[in-house]
């Protein structure tokens, strides 16, 4: 018989790891045009653009960590696709947005050299909502 409780945990971690690579390819492609005009003008090119750059990773391994616990679950099989769908969405949404924010911040930061802090602050309230995705999700498995 087929365990949709199984496609469930690898789709969590695959569809996380779809948003993971968007928002990093928005980020990144902001980071090094930022790069590019610091070049350009004679500026020192900052290399905490590689922080917005790479903060839609970790949605990829909260898609991991949630299918381990899937995997090892009892709960229902239909719950379990169910919630990897969702979930694997949630994070997916979440790298992107933050892939997003990442990018307006390079951009930011590359032109004035200021402003780090603030910036990290709403990549990092873009990450909230993927890590509430698995923690809630590991709560009801």
């Amino acid at each position: 018989m087929f365990n949709f409780g199984a496609l469930g945990a690898g789709l969590v971690m695959g569809i996380a790891a779809i948003g993971s690579a968007i928002g990093i390819g928005i980020a990144g492609q902001a980071a090094i045009g930022a790069w590019k005009r610091c070049y350009l003008n004679n500026k020192p090119a900052p290399m905490t653009l590689v922080t917005f750059a790479g903060a839609p990773l970790t949605q990829t391994f909260y898609g991991f960590i949630l299918m381990g616990v899937m995997r090892n679950s009892a709960a229902d099989p239909f719950l379990l696709f169910g919630f990897g769908i969702a979930s694997g969405l949630a994070m997916a949404f979440s790298a992107i947005a933050q892939g997003q924010a990442g990018a307006a911040a390079a951009d930011a930061l590359g032109e004035t050299g200021k402003g780090f802090a603030q910036y990290i602050s709403v990549v990092g309230i873009c990450e909230t909502v993927a890590l509430f995705a698995m923690v809630l999700t590991m709560i009801q498995c």
